[in-house]
Formats: structure tokens, sequence, C-alpha cells
């Protein structure tokens, strides 16, 4: 199949290339058949099929990139990583990480190739220079400048194997938010491994980072690291981390911060005594009563459940924060996750018509 590589550039015939290198699925892990799911980080997930892990590829890459220089990184990470994913305690010979944190960063640029052309072209993936400037600089076998990379111990157990990549903005203090990401988080999954990364497509906003947790740095290279060490990481835990909450800065009046067109939904509106709050699937609105913002400005926390017209059903929680999808389901899993919340059931009956929730009370 002839074609552009997204990494060389060259029209020539394309290769598939494993999103998940192929070795992971002879180290010993789990291969029954699991949901594949891509998507923005603000909306549903869109189904991909049910196959075994480790199989799914995208055809963006010529073959030269993908049986050379990309090979090479990963017959790095298949020596070196196997034991960390398999949950042995190992150390990690800091002669290796460059190439580990360049492995994660084409594995992260491969990921985002799943999207279609047209969801790419609408602003759903990485810029198409960061596919050039990586492979400009392969034979240095490290990922590319205003790169930082963190290794940790994943101890959840609703993640095989993920791939998440949040856009990032530099945010001074009083100022409004740019209107294009300076950077993006990468966080990789794969069984007790989890990768943390992150590069800034701004050098000129470049700025000293750290994390909220206790994360050994694999680059730049500060030496042989152990593993496991550091904080470990549960599910709460990771959703947090790659959604970018938790970077810090050393530099005064900044932040950095998850760029929220791709992170947040469009803010709810206030409709007479109505509230319009937008829905994760992109397309439609549902509704609850403004009484309920009025109560959780005062420290008051709410739960209930609405629908949309994808027959999908919502766990929505306020509190003094504002609304959020706390899950998104079949009415079955919905309604069992709401009967499970710890409080009182209340009613609101007026000219809009019933409305069932429960005043969340803490264990």
């Amino acid at each position: 199949m002839a074609g552009t590589c997204a990494f060389c550039g060259k029209t020539t015939s394309l290769t598939g290339e494993h999103v998940l290198g192929k070795w992971l699925s002879r180290i010993g892990l789990d291969l029954d058949p699991v949901a594949h799911v891509k998507g923005p980080l603000n909306r549903i997930g869109q189904e991909v099929g049910v196959t075994p892990p480790f199989t799914r590829t995208v055809r963006d890459v010529c073959g030269p990139c993908n049986n050379g220089w990309m090979s090479d990184l990963e017959a790095v990470a298949k020596r070196v990583l196997t034991p960390v994913i398999l949950g042995e305690p190992t150390r990690l010979d800091g002669a290796d990480l460059g190439a580990i944190a360049a492995w994660m960063q084409k594995t992260t640029l491969v990921a985002m190739l799943i999207s279609s052309e047209d969801e790419r072209a609408a602003g759903y993936g990485l810029p198409s220079s960061e596919y050039r400037a990586l492979y400009e600089q392969r034979e240095l076998m490290e990922p590319l400048p205003a790169s930082q990379f963190w290794v940790a111990h994943y101890t959840g157990e609703q993640r095989f194997a993920s791939t998440w990549v949040t856009p990032l903005t530099v945010t001074v203090d009083g100022l409004p938010e740019a209107e294009v990401p300076h950077a993006y988080a990468m966080t990789l999954v794969l069984g007790q491994l989890v990768l943390h990364g992150l590069r800034f497509t701004a050098p000129s906003m470049a700025v000293t980072v750290t994390t909220a947790r206790d994360l050994p740095q694999i680059w730049p290279v500060t030496g042989d690291v152990a593993w496991p060490s550091g904080d470990v990481i549960g599910d709460d835990d990771f959703v947090a981390m790659a959604a970018g909450k938790e970077f810090g800065v050393a530099e005064t009046h900044l932040s950095l911060r998850p760029w929220t067109p791709a992170t947040e939904l469009a803010r709810s509106e206030l409709f007479g005594t109505v509230i319009e709050l937008p829905t994760i699937c992109g397309k439609h609105a549902a509704h609850y009563p403004a009484r309920l913002a009025q109560e959780a400005v005062r420290g008051a926390r709410h739960g209930f459940m609405v629908s949309c017209d994808c027959d999908i059903t919502y766990l929505i929680k306020t509190d003094t924060g504002g609304a959020r999808c706390n899950a998104a389901d079949s009415a079955e899993v919905i309604e069992r996750l709401y009967d499970e919340l710890p409080g009182e059931e209340l009613v609101i009956e007026d000219a809009n018509g019933t409305f069932v929730y429960k005043l969340i009370e803490d264990r």
C-alpha cells in the first residue's frame, strides 16, 4: 500500500506497525480478547473492536522506519522492560534509559495514528512535526528535547494496556488560557509498568517541571533506577496523573495545566430554573434543577442519573467545583452505582417535572 510515512515523510509502500510491540504478546501476559477504545479525553471512547491485546496496527509507517530504527527501540524495550511489566524487581541501567524514553515517545506517536485522517485534521492528534523530529534524531536513541520521563509501579486493576495523551498549556496567573497547547503529557500502562512523560512542543514555553508524586525520573538520566521504587499508582491515581493534573513548575506566577478544549466539556448553561449540562457523548445535553447547583455552592453534594439520546445513562455528581460526569454506561450499571451512593434520596417536583437525586453523605 503506497502512502506517506508519518515519520520520514517519504512516499513509499507502507507497512503495518504495531501500536504496542508484538513482543508483548510473548512475555507471559494475559492474551484473552479485550475491547479496544480510542477517542478524545472529554468524550466517551469510540469502540474499535474486541481482539487479543497487542495486535492493533496502523498503516502509516514505511518498511525502513518500521524495520530499522523503530525496531531497534523495540529491542531495547523488550530487554529492559519485560521484567518490569511482569512485576519483577530489577534495576534499570542508566545507559538504557534514553532509548526507553525514546521508545515511549515513539509508542505514543504511533498510538495517536489510530485516529482517522479526518480526526487528525480536526485537531485530534499530535503535530506532524513531532514525528519528523523524532525521525531526524533517530540515531541518538533518546527522546526529543524539552522532554521529561518518569517510571512508576501500577497496582490497579482496571488497565491492562493503555496509552493516554493530554495536551497541556503554560498559564500565566491572571491571563487567559492560550489558544493552542504548549506541551503534551504521555502516560502508558503495561502490566505493572507505568511510564509517564512530558514534551514541550513550544520550546520557548518550556519550564522546569516536577510531579506531585514521588516517581523515579528516567529522563534526563540521573543514574540507574531501582524498580519498584517511589509511589505506587492505583486506578484513581492513574486518572489524575494521566490527565496532566499533577505537574508543578518552579517559576512563580506560572502553572502547567491540561488544555481545557481537549479535557473539559463546554460549560453548563442556566435556562430559567434548569441547568443544561453537555454530555460526554459530544452530541447531546442533560438537564437538572438549578437549585442543586445553588446548594452545591454552599457545600452540599448531590448524585443523580440522567440519560441522552444515545441511550447512554450518566451518573452526575455536584459539589462546590460544579457538576461532573462520574460514569457513563448502561442504565442497569449506572442505577447500581447510584444505589451505592451514601445518602438520602430526595425528590424535586416543579413545572419541569419530577427529579430524583441523592444528598450525598460522608461515610
